[in-house]
C-alpha cells in the first residue's frame, strides 16, 4: 500500500504529494514522484514539527522550510523510526515528568524560602541613620495633633523608664480616638488617645506600649517595609513616598510569628519591671468582647486590623503572671491621671487619620 505525503521542499514553496518509502535499511527513506527531490533522508534527521502528535508534520535539520506531513497515520514499519513528539516540552521530555516537578517544587520552595528571609536580611542592613530620619519623617506628619503637657511628657518619661527604655526610643501621644499605637522605624512610637481612655488602668497601656517596644526592638516596622515596597524603599528616595509608607505601616497586619516575638519582648519586659500582665490580657479580652458588638467597628477597627488578638494571646499574658507576686503600678495615679489628660486641650486629629 501506497504511503503518500504533503511535502514542501522548502525552496519553490509548491506543495506536492510522493510516496515516501523506506530504504533497504530502514534508517532512511525515500520521497518518490510528483517532482519532489527523492533523497535519501536519515529518520534520525527529522524533527516534529509543531506540538500535537496528532498533527504528524515533520520537518527536516538544516533545510529551513522543508515538510512533510502524513495524509494518514503512517504503517508501523515507518511509524517505529519516526521521532517522538513531546508532550510537555524538551527538556522535561529529556529529563523526566516527575523528576521535573520535583525540582519545580524544589525551585518554588527556594524561591519563598528566599522571600521570606530577605526581607529581614534587607531591614538589618539599613543603617541605623536611614532609619530614624525615616521615623522622624513619619510622625513628623502627625505633629499637628501632637499632645504635649508637661506633667504628661513627665508621665510617659516615668513609664519608658519603668520598661527600662533607654536613649533612642520617642514616644508620644496623638489625639485621635483609634485604639491603636504604632511602632515607626527608628525608635518612633506613637500611642493614640483613644487606646488611653479605653484603658483602664496605666499597666494596660503599659503592656501595649511593652508591645510596641517589642517591635522597635526587632526591627520589625522596617522588614514590614521591605516586604510590601521591596528594593524601591532604597533605590526610589523614601523621602517622595513618606506618607505611604506611614500610612502602611498604620494598616500593618504583622505575622502570629511577629506579632508573638513582640509579645515575648512585652511579658519579659513587664516582668522585668514589675508590672502586672494580667491587665494586659484583661484588655485583650475587653477589646475582642467590645468588638462582637455593634458600634465599636469604627473605634476598634485599627487595632484590631493591626494587632490581630485571639484567646492564645491573652491567655499567655495572663499565664505569665506569678503567682502570690507583689506587682506595683507602672504610673502613680497622678501621672496616670496626666497621661489621660494629656490630649484634653489638644486639637483632634481627623477620623482613621492619614499621614
Amino acid at each position: 500500500m501506497e504511503t503518500r505525503v504533503w511535502h514542501y521542499d522548502g525552496r519553490s514553496g509548491e506543495r506536492r504529494m510522493p510516496i515516501i518509502a523506506l530504504t533497504a535499511d530502514q534508517r532512511h527513506f525515500v520521497l518518490e514522484g510528483d517532482g519532489a527531490d527523492p533523497g535519501p533522508y536519515a529518520f534520525t534527521d527529522l524533527k516534529p514539527h509543531g506540538t500535537s502528535h496528532h498533527e504528524r508534520a515533520f520537518g527536516l535539520k538544516g533545510r529551513p522550510g522543508w515538510r512533510i506531513t502524513f495524509l494518514e497515520f503512517p504503517p508501523s514499519e515507518i511509524a517505529v523510526q519516526l521521532p517522538k513528539q513531546g508532550r510537555y516540552g524538551r527538556w522535561i521530555d529529556r529529563f523526566g515528568l516527575w523528576r521535573s516537578v520535583g525540582v519545580l517544587a524544589v525551585l518554588a520552595a527556594l524561591v519563598v524560602a528566599v522571600t521570606l528571609k530577605l526581607p529581614p536580611l534587607i531591614a538589618r542592613l539599613i543603617p541605623q541613620s536611614m532609619e530614624q530620619r525615616m521615623g522622624r519623617l513619619m510622625v513628623g506628619n502627625m505633629g499637628a495633633y501632637a499632645c504635649t503637657t508637661p506633667e504628661g511628657e513627665a508621665a510617659l518619661k516615668a513609664l519608658a523608664a519603668r520598661l527600662r527604655q533607654g536613649d533612642g526610643i520617642t514616644i508620644r501621644v496623638v489625639n485621635a480616638q483609634m485604639v491603636n499605637a504604632v511602632a515607626f522605624p527608628g525608635g518612633q512610637v506613637v500611642l493614640f488617645d483613644g487606646l488611653i481612655q479605653n484603658a483602664q488602668s496605666p499597666d494596660e497601656v503599659a503592656g501595649v506600649l511593652a508591645h510596641e517596644l517589642g517591635h522597635v526592638a526587632h526591627r520589625d516596622g522596617m522588614e514590614s517595609l521591605v516586604r510590601q515596597y521591596g528594593l524601591s524603599l532604597l533605590l526610589g528616595g523614601f523621602d517622595s513616598n513618606i506618607s505611604g509608607y506611614g500610612n502602611a505601616l498604620l494598616n500593618a497586619r504583622y505575622s502570629r510569628k511577629t506579632e508573638a516575638g513582640a509579645d515575648g519582648y512585652a511579658i519579659g519586659h513587664l516582668q522585668a519591671a514589675n508590672v502586672s500582665p494580667r491587665p494586659t490580657a484583661a484588655l485583650f479580652a475587653r477589646l475582642a468582647k467590645q468588638d462582637e458588638q455593634s458600634g465599636n467597628a469604627g473605634l476598634l477597627l485599627n487595632y484590631l486590623s493591626s494587632h490581630p488578638l485571639s484567646s492564645a494571646r491573652e491567655q499567655r499574658f495572663a499565664a505569665s503572671a506569678v503567682k502570690g507576686a507583689a506587682y506595683t503600678p507602672s504610673l502613680t495615679p497622678s501621672q496616670w491621671q496626666a497621661l489621660r489628660k494629656m490630649c484634653a486641650d489638644g486639637p483632634p486629629a481627623p477620623t482613621g487619620i492619614n499621614f
